[in-house]
C-alpha cells in the first residue's frame, strides 16, 4: 500500500522522513515530490510491503507535528495517467 503524506515541511529530506517512519513500520520506498529546481513541494509518497504496515503508519503519524506543521496522511490514489488496476 502507498500513502500520501501532506503538509510536510520543505526542509525534511527523504532520509529523515524514512527515519521518522521506520520505528512504526519499515517503508519499501520514500519519495518526497520536488519541483524542477529540486525544492520540496511539501508532500511525499511512501510505500509499504503490507496494508497492515501502512495502516499502522497512517494511525501513528497522522496529525504528528513536524517543525510546527501537522502531517496529513492518507492512502495514495492512482494518478490519472496510471493504467487501471485489473478487476477481480
Amino acid at each position: 500500500m502507498k500513502l500520501h503524506i501532506g503538509n510536510l515541511p520543505t526542509t525534511v529530506t527523504d532520509q529523515e522522513l524514512s527515519e521518522m517512519i521506520t520505528p512504526i513500520a519499515p517503508p519499501t520506498s520514500v519519495e518526497i515530490v520536488r519541483d524542477r529546481g529540486g525544492v520540496s513541494k511539501g508532500y511525499a509518497f511512501v510505500e509499504f510491503a503490507t496494508d497492515d504496515q501502512a495502516k499502522a503508519v497512517l494511525s501513528g503519524m497522522n496529525g504528528r507535528e513536524i517543525s510546527g506543521k501537522a502531517l496529513k496522511l492518507g492512502e495514495a490514489r492512482p494518478r490519472k495517467s496510471d493504467p487501471a488496476a485489473p478487476r477481480t
